[in-house]
């Protein structure tokens, strides 16, 4: 086996969590740092559910990736096909292999469009859009914008999804929108969601039962949507609680697709054994793989059980930092800990946000103590539009967030 270039320390991914890990390594004095990743633009995918909702300009979420790429980086714009643990090795589409000391794999997520009957060709008909693809989310406004009486569905997977709020957020800014309009009315709006509450910590569960009473919204719980017939505008749910499928008929419907690790991933030794979703086996706290001592993962890819949100990442990164500059001074032990702190900020209408901030106990951690973000506030909305993507592009892709 040739081996094309060495790194000391190697990425696989230039999302969030691949730059801002990169960037805290060159700070840290880490040179030799490379990166894998063939994308042309960054994303801040945030932004998607405003877009979606009309509340922001498609454009606003997009960046050259050679913007966001630390300066000291390089970068290797080709696509990861394999990764070799015991070889210490990652093989690109461009037939290199490229070697390392540490590596860091934070490839993201992989939407399963085909996961669920008629859903590829669903996104792709009239009536029918996601906010989880940037060519889609203006698609989703006009949908909205254009939409008078009728019924709107929103659904939601079974699984681990990025931005777990997300499939809520765009039912509440619709039926703002149509209330606003005189509408809301005339819609039944049906929102799927595969768990048994609004959200997994109960006060801010509460909290969403009475945005979702405000607004008269139907909420299937502890159901998932199973087969989409985008010709006859037909969602077929099941009710898990009580094993009852039901067939709705929509004039629109926003799709949230399953989700898991991407497919070449699933593929390696790093997959746990027994996920068939295919995350990189890493121990929660020290975000290091458990089998593989030279491998740690963050972000989407990753088995640690956090709510899979640039929240996260954003206190993954400097654990997986420091952690990496310990294990190559030689240090036995790892100095940094995760505690699986992740925040979604829930936008509950066109002016108005919830800040669900909670860590590995599931209960309320609050990043501003003397402000109870546990409710609905028209201040986080502007911290949401305004606020966070000044934090992400001017700093926490910068290493210093």
């Amino acid at each position: 086996m040739t081996i094309n270039a060495h790194h000391q320390v190697l990425i696989v991914g230039g999302g969030t969590a691949g730059v801002s890990v990169a960037a805290r390594l060159l700070r840290a004095g880490i040179r030799d740092v490379g990166l894998i990743d063939s994308a042309a633009t960054h994303y801040y995918q945030p932004l998607w559910t405003l877009v979606g909702g009309g509340r922001a300009p498609a454009e606003a979420s997009a960046r050259p990736q050679g913007w966001v790429m630390p300066k000291g980086v390089s970068w290797i714009r080709e696509r990861s096909e394999a990764i070799a643990p015991e070889e210490r090795t990652v093989s690109t589409d461009g037939g290199r292999t490229i070697g390392y000391d540490r590596l860091v794999v934070c490839p993201g997520i992989q939407l399963d469009w085909n996961k669920v009957p008629g859903m590829t060709e669903a996104v792709a008909a009239p009536h029918t859009s996601s906010n989880y693809r940037y060519d889609l989310a203006p698609k989703t406004w006009e949908l909205i914008r254009s939409m008078r009486s009728g019924t709107a569905v929103f659904t939601m997977p079974t699984g681990p999804i990025k931005c777990g709020g997300a499939p809520q957020k765009i039912a509440y800014l619709a039926a703002d929108y149509w209330r606003e309009q005189g509408v809301l009315k005339d819609i039944r709006v049906v929102l799927v969601l595969p768990a048994p509450g609004m959200f997994g910590v109960p006060v801010f569960s509460e909290e969403l039962e009475r945005v979702v009473a405000r607004y008269g919204i139907e909420v299937r719980k502890n159901s998932e949507l199973i087969e989409v017939d985008p010709e006859g505008r037909r969602a077929t749910v099941v009710d898990h609680s009580s094993d009852t499928k039901d067939s709705i008929r929509f004039d629109m419907m926003h799709l949230v697709p399953p989700q898991s690790a991407p497919d070449w991933l699933k593929e390696t030794p790093l997959a746990g054994p027994a996920d068939p979703a295919g995350y990189v086996e890493i121990d929660k706290h020290t975000m290091r793989h458990v089998r593989y001592p030279d491998v740690f993962a963050l972000g989407d890819a990753g088995s640690s059980p956090n709510s899979k949100t640039g929240a996260a990442i954003r206190k993954q990164a400097p654990v997986v930092a420091r952690n990496i500059a310990a294990s190559l001074r030689g240090a036995v032990s790892l100095p940094a800990s995760y505690d699986g702190y992740s925040s979604c900020p829930i936008v509950t209408s066109r002016q108005k946000m919830l800040l669900a901030e909670f860590d590995y106990t599931m209960q309320p951690r609050r990043t501003f103590p003397v402000i109870d973000t546990t409710h609905e506030r028209r201040d986080m909305w502007y911290l949401k539009r305004y606020g966070l993507p000044f934090l992400y592009w001017n700093l926490l892709l910068r290493g210093r967030a």
